[in-house]
């Protein structure tokens, strides 16, 4: 209980540290990718604690089979958010690289003129 509060504070703190950057402009940089792996190994750790849970309540008939298929669920929605988050921070590489290249060219065209 403690580790998944843990990683939820984890992931709010980073995403609130993301928008404070989005908010200054300065999101579409290096420094963003540093939150965004956090917030995807958060989301790993708790989806390893939500399956750690469902194989320690699998065996024996303490708890009905549906909450241990229920538990995975919940498991596999966490890595789903995790994949997703991937996504977005492949898509942060994108805007960064882009970004850079556009700064590039404006020094090259500035030099030009």
């Amino acid at each position: 209980m403690v580790l998944t509060v843990l990683a939820a504070q984890t992931v709010l703190i980073c995403v609130w540290r993301l928008v404070t950057m989005a908010r200054r402009g300065t999101v579409f940089s290096y420094a963003a990718f540093r939150y965004v792996h956090i917030v995807i190994g958060a989301f790993v750790a708790a989806a390893l604690m939500v399956f750690t849970l469902g194989a320690l309540l699998a065996p024996g008939e303490a708890v009905a089979p549906g909450v241990v298929l229920l538990v995975g669920g919940v498991g596999l929605a966490i890595v789903g958010i995790a994949l997703v988050v991937l996504v977005l921070r492949m898509l942060l590489a994108q805007a960064v690289a882009r970004e850079l290249e556009a700064s590039r060219m404006r020094a090259e065209l500035a030099e030009v003129i």
